[in-house]
């Protein structure tokens, strides 16, 4: 893509921004926070991978464990308090962000094989439409993950002092992430098509000049020997002979009308 034009700059300036974004999101561990407000709070910040207690101990009151510092929240010490701790909705939130960034990985190495192709090559318009394709469909995902995440995470029945709980910026960068992943996909699928009909356009023009050419070779000049009048030359023809004064242009009953 040495030759870029303006708006695949700006689609390539928005899809590594958003997928920056988004990537921070998914690794930083804080989607929900608390808010300091407590003096001494059992829930710290949480993450899509890691979560953090301050002597936190079950809810429920089935075990007498009680947990403090940040681990992976799959980790085997927290596995007494899966129940609470990884509910439906943030399963479903964890798998649709893993998909986003899976999305996100497909669209570097697509987008450094752009780079370094021409706009004449034959693989410009696919890669355009395939990078295209990865945002819009990595938007759709992150953005259901943070909307499921906005109404779920901040409830009452699952971290404890929900009042005091609030959205952290790793929550922000994924929301700005992947909104942002929607126009940047949808420039490059413009791109995209005006790529393909410009292509289309030098086609057509090309097949009718060389039908232009072809006529033109075989209907060129025509030698006159080769084309024959439709008007024969008549010889000129015998001078009469002028007519007396007089005379009548009919001829005399049953005399012969002659020239000489």
């Amino acid at each position: 893509m040495r030759e870029s034009n303006y708006s695949t700059q700006v689609s390539l300036s928005l899809s590594v921004f958003s997928i920056i974004l988004f990537v921070i999101a998914f690794l930083t561990p804080y989607w929900l926070v608390t808010d300091g407000h407590l003096n001494n709070p059992r829930f710290i910040h949480l993450g899509l991978w890691e979560v953090c207690f301050n002597n936190f101990q079950d809810i429920h009151r089935f075990y007498d464990n009680r947990f403090t510092g940040c681990l992976w929240v799959f980790e085997e010490e927290y596995y007494i308090i899966h129940d609470f701790l990884l509910p439906d909705f943030y399963i479903l939130v964890q798998l649709l962000a893993t998909l986003c960034f899976v999305m996100c990985i497909i669209v570097v190495p697509l987008t450094a094989t752009l780079l370094r192709t021409l706009r004449d090559d034959d693989r410009y318009i696919g890669l355009l439409l395939a990078i295209g394709s990865c945002h819009i469909v990595g938007s759709v995902f992150g953005f259901i993950a943070v909307i499921i995440f906005g109404a779920k995470g901040d409830s009452r029945d699952w971290m404890p002092g929900w009042q005091n709980n609030d959205m952290g910026w790793s929550f922000a960068l994924g929301v700005v992430g992947a909104v942002l992943l929607m126009p940047a996909g949808i420039l490059y699928m413009v791109e995209a098509r005006r790529e393909r009909y410009k292509r289309l356009n030098e086609i057509v023009n090309r097949e009718v000049n060389e039908h232009e050419d072809d006529y033109f070779q075989d209907h060129g000049p025509i030698a006159s020997t080769q084309c024959p009048s439709n008007f024969t030359s008549e010889p000129p023809s015998r001078p009469r002979r002028p007519q007396k004064p007089g005379a009548s242009n009919f001829p005399i009953r049953g005399g012969i009308q002659t020239d000489i």
